[in-house]
């Protein structure tokens, strides 16, 4: 049976996802999987190896992604060698950072130059879905007698699968420790209010700012990362039951404005929010100058590399006053997809499965801060860092979502909103419902 294609949301589940748009942006070469002999993990078919490669000619698959950054360092070639050395298929490692990706693929895309197998965000896939740049892994996974049950984040376009998580994220908001003691905060924000009494304190007596809403209309990931999540994270949509747009009238997204509004015209941003990207403000967490953030695990180890002096903990976000449910928790994932000019999408597949694998999914998993793609996986978090293992028990307790995920051109929803906030923000707009009803007609015109 095919499912709903509306936005996503995602129920809390171990294996459940993220990102959109957890990314590295340090850029990085190109670079090819090593030729070094390592072990075998996942024993493959004789099904799983194709004709060309069991008749001796070689197969190549061009793996773009951000993943490689992100990861400690040799793990992905690793695993890609270890491909290799059971199928016979090469895997040709092209990285990026995340922020360069989505061009890479575009590019790709629009001259049949795309790579065999690309990492998606969430929120890319109906663009490329409807562009035909990317294969329909339903039919791909039917044929191939694949039981896609095991999967435990796919992203749908019309009905069928056309990315799949391989490993996932939660998003908890990053509370710089040292900074609430030095303004006399005792105890970290639970609820709206008690965040804006910190916020307060944070301008009164430190000179860091209390929080930051990246708002380049270059990368407009802000929207969803640093904005949605405080209607999320208290149970909130944005969308109606059947997954369209619920802006205009939406009087819990009218709150998640003034409260935003409040902390622009207080002071409490960081300065430069207009044309602050993700890592702007990542950089601005680890430089000591921003109190709190919520971004993606998968920034935790670059965040203890790069600032390992830095004393901070991850909290749930803080909720509307009055508000007892279960907490909601911004999801993202790095997810998969084979490109519709690859000459070798059963090969494709082969690689894809075997990421899915339990021993390399686990393994993939563990090294990531993540959770698997693959219900089948199991892995052993008693050797990660104790923060990802307190995101890893938040994300048991709370409703992992994201909307966005699956959405018709995301970006481009993202983008005509953060417009509308921009001019909120600088007091262009006054009445918080105008932004609304503004970008509940740029939306219906996108759905």
């Amino acid at each position: 049976m095919k499912k709903q294609t509306t936005a996503i949301i995602l129920t809390a589940a171990m294996g459940v996802s993220l990102l959109t748009g957890c990314g590295k942006q340090e850029a990085a070469p190109e670079t090819a999987a090593p030729d070094t002999e390592t072990a075998a993990e996942t024993p493959a078919s004789e099904e799983e190896v194709s004709e060309e490669t069991a008749s001796g000619e070689s197969v190549t698959l061009e793996f773009q992604q951000w993943w490689e950054p992100e990861l400690p360092d040799g793990v992905l070639a690793e695993i890609c060698q270890n491909f290799t050395d059971e199928t016979g298929i090469k895997i040709e490692l092209l990285s990026n950072p995340y922020a360069d990706t989505k061009t890479q693929i575009a590019a790709g895309a629009s001259t049949g130059t795309m790579a065999d197998v690309v990492g998606l965000d969430g929120a890319w896939v109906y663009d490329f879905g409807r562009q035909e740049a990317i294969l329909n892994q339903s039919e791909l996974m039917e044929a191939d007698g694949y039981d896609s049950s095991v999967i435990s984040n796919p992203t749908y376009y019309n009905g069928d699968i056309y990315s799949i998580g391989v490993v996932n994220y939660a998003n908890p908001m990053y509370v710089n420790l040292d900074i609430l003691e030095q303004a006399g905060v005792e105890e970290v924000p639970t609820t709206w209010s008690e965040f804006l009494d910190a916020c307060a304190k944070i301008a009164e007596n430190t000179d860091a700012a209390a929080y930051a809403i990246p708002l380049s209309t270059e990368a407009p990931n802000g929207i969803q990362n640093q904005f949605m999540t405080w209607l999320w994270g208290s149970g909130k949509s944005m969308l109606t039951e059947d997954g369209k747009p619920n802006l205009a009238g939406n009087e819990d997204l009218v709150s998640v404005l003034e409260l935003v509004k409040t902390m622009n015209d207080n002071g409490y941003l960081s300065p430069g929010i207009m044309a602050m990207k993700e890592q702007d403000m990542v950089n601005e967490f680890e430089n000591g100058r921003l109190a709190f953030m919520i971004d993606g695990i998968a920034h935790l180890t670059l965040i203890k590399t790069e600032a390992p002096d830095i004393n901070f903990t991850v909290m749930n976000y803080p909720v509307m006053d009055g508000y007892d449910g279960t907490i909601g928790l911004e999801a993202a994932s790095w997810g998969i997809g084979i490109a519709a000019n690859s000459e070798h999408p059963e090969e494709a597949l082969t690689f894809i499965k075997y990421l899915l694998s339990p021993e390399v999914g686990a393994k993939l998993a563990e090294q990531a801060n993540g959770f698997p793609g693959s219900t089948e996986a199991k892995p052993d978090y008693s050797a990660n860092d104790e923060t990802f293992v307190k995101v890893y028990e938040m994300s048991q307790n709370s409703t992992l979502v994201n909307e966005f995920m699956g959405a018709p051109v995301a970006e481009d929803l993202m983008r005509s909103f953060n417009e509308q906030l921009v001019l909120y923000l600088d007091g262009d707009i006054e009445n918080p419902e105008d932004v609304l009803t503004a970008a509940q007609e740029a939306w219906d015109a996108q759905y």
